[in-house]
């Protein structure tokens, strides 16, 4: 502690005269010496712990220059050590930004180049009446837009049941059969018309099995749920003789409107539903506080831009290469048939992501802020998935809600296998798959069937023998490769039985 001395002689010299001065501020002062005896006790104290902290920053200092000295002398003497490389999995980095931005650079200039070579070879081909061709053969005939009013017939069937069975005016077998009528006409009508008329589109006929097929899950959700809250107040009156269903149709719990049922049994309640963006029904649905006027502004934005941007690439992209591939498909040519698929599959892709987001949040979002419905989750990380399992459970979330409420769980209850079970949701999903391409494009070649079935065994083989990275990049595979194999099938039959035919 040598170096320390001449701050230890300055700290002697100040306590001396402090101590002086005390001493002298002990004589009486009119009675203040003690008060500036307590502001000299305050001022040495001060002087010693501002010293005694200079005194450890010093030595702090000088601690680490010895320490930085012997960092770069060991520094010179040696620079390796024991370490792995950065694209090593042992390696544990994970900040791949760079590549991610990489690979974003690259798939825009690769699209900008197939862009402008369409455009050198095909042209400008948007055409915007051309759309409208595809919704109306015959502008005074609009078999679509009918069927779409027509279908408030069978939800006010549906209403008019479930207040008969909460009157006690059907039996419940009563209206089990009347709402398995009603279902079976939503199913078969509509598919009747499209097949009949020849003035309905394929896209028309598309749009309008489609608003049907929502409806009719809506409607089972909807029968399902009354009964079950029938079952529920049925076994309460047993327990307290008397029913605790809310004889008036609303009451306030916890500052909230509540609904219970029978209360529920209104138009007002039924359309909310029917326009909601959910498949399942339920009494008392989560509401936001309020419409959010820009976040709404927002998605009715990204649709209206969304739409016109599907609708150009379609006919800009996507048509040409599929009416290209007629000819290998004629002629069964296995190399210029697979050519012309990997050509199909990244503008195929591409505008089924659009789609999905366009709708899955977009539109679904739009609709939920005029509504104030509160569940927003229409999908989950589905780009995420290791298996094909995990990808139908969360990139549709809505109907895998609805197959696992209505339809997964009941047979479980029922005792049926858990493999059994999985396998009759796929057997569902494939029919009206089918039904929603084969009928409107009124022919049956049952490929979109097929492909929803083979994703049983692709699940099993995924989840069997790939893992982590390798099971994602097969599951993307099936979703890039799979769609426009199934596209390709389809326009050719579609041009095999209306164009050949017509030429010959």
């Amino acid at each position: 502690m040598g170096d320390f001395k001449p701050a230890e002689a300055l700290t002697r010299r100040r306590r001396a005269t402090l101590a002086g001065a005390r001493a002298a501020t002990l004589q009486p002062m009119n009675g203040r010496s003690e008060a500036a005896y307590q502001s000299l006790v305050t001022a040495d104290i001060s002087l010693d712990g501002g010293q005694k902290k200079r005194d450890y920053s010093l030595e702090t200092t000088r601690a680490k220059s010895k320490t930085k000295r012997r960092n770069d002398m060991s520094d010179m003497l040696s620079c390796h050590k024991t370490q792995e490389s950065l694209l090593s999995s042992a390696s544990g980095y994970k900040n791949y930004r760079g590549v991610l931005n990489w690979c974003v650079v690259m798939l825009v200039l690769s699209n900008a180049r197939l862009f402008l070579e369409n455009l050198l070879r095909y042209g400008i081909l948007v055409d915007p009446i051309q759309v409208i061709s595809l919704f109306l053969n015959d502008p005074y005939s609009w078999p679509a837009a009918c069927l779409v009013i027509v279908s408030n017939v069978f939800i006010l069937v549906a209403l008019y049941t479930e207040r008969q069975l909460s009157k006690g005016s059907f039996s419940e077998l009563v209206g089990f059969l009347v709402h398995c009528i009603n279902m079976a006409v939503m199913l078969t009508f509509p598919a009747a018309v499209v097949l009949l008329v020849p003035s309905m589109t394929s896209v028309g006929g598309l749009f309008v099995l489609g608003t049907y097929t929502v409806l009719l899950l809506k409607l089972y959700s909807y029968k399902d749920v009354n009964l079950w809250c029938r079952e529920l107040s049925t076994i309460k009156a047993k327990k307290l003789s008397r029913s605790l269903s809310c004889p008036s149709e609303q009451h306030f719990y916890e500052g909230e409107r509540k609904v219970c049922y029978p209360g529920n049994l209104t138009l007002r309640d039924m359309y909310y539903f029917v326009l909601a963006p959910t498949l399942c029904y339920e009494l008392n649905f989560p509401r936001s506080p309020k419409i959010r006027m820009s976040f709404l502004l927002r998605r009715l934005f990204e649709m209206l831009f969304f739409i016109q941007l599907l609708v150009g690439l379609t006919q800009q992209w996507m048509i040409p290469i599929i009416q290209s591939s007629m000819k290998p498909l004629e002629d069964m040519d296995l190399s210029r048939m697979t050519e012309r698929l990997l050509r199909l599959a990244v503008p195929n892709h591409l505008l089924w992501l659009m789609f999905f987001y366009s709708f899955f949040h977009s539109s679904m979002n739009f609709t939920a802020e005029l509504l104030r419905f509160g569940d927003r989750q229409f999908y989950k990380d589905w780009w995420n998935s290791e298996s094909v399992t995990y990808f139908w459970q969360n990139w549709n979330i809505p109907v895998h809600k609805w197959c696992l409420r209505h339809f997964y769980k009941p047979l479980l209850r029922r005792g049926v296998s858990k493999m059994l079970s999985q396998s009759a949701v796929f057997f569902l999903s494939a029919f009206f798959h089918e039904y929603l391409v084969s009928v409107p494009l009124r022919m049956f070649r049952f490929w979109a069937f097929m492909g929803m079935m083979a994703q049983l065994p692709l699940a099993w083989f995924v989840g069997r023998f790939l893992r982590g990275n390798y099971g994602n990049a097969a599951v993307w595979i099936s979703i890039i490769i799979g769609q426009p194999f199934a596209v390709l099938m389809y326009v050719h039959d579609y041009y095999v039985i209306h164009y050949r035919q017509e030429g010959d």
